[in-house]
């Protein structure tokens, strides 16, 4: 599995939706794709939230960013991720 950064950008209607329920069902939806939401952190700045997670593959970590964005009308930028580790361990 490989490791993706989701950063979310709330919208206005989308504020009015946070709850922890809808939380539960976002972390349902990443396992729906083949995922694993391994930590969601909320967060101060350009970013409103923040989700790393595991996905076989990058259409899958396609599919879930999309289908979350339908879900709860966050807007998330995704990206695939590596250790600095396995950077260095790849350039070296």
């Amino acid at each position: 599995m490989a490791k993706f950064l989701m950063l979310g950008k709330y919208s206005a209607e989308a504020i009015k939706g946070i709850s922890a329920e809808r939380t539960k069902k976002a972390k349902q939806t990443i396992e729906k794709t083949g995922g694993k939401a391994n930590a969601i952190y909320a967060l101060l700045g350009a970013y409103d939230l923040a989700i790393i997670a595991d996905f076989p593959n990058t259409s899958a970590a396609m599919k879930a960013s999309i289908a979350l964005t339908k879900l709860t009308g966050i807007g998330f930028t995704t990206s695939a991720a590596i250790t600095v580790e396995e950077f260095d361990r790849m350039l070296g």
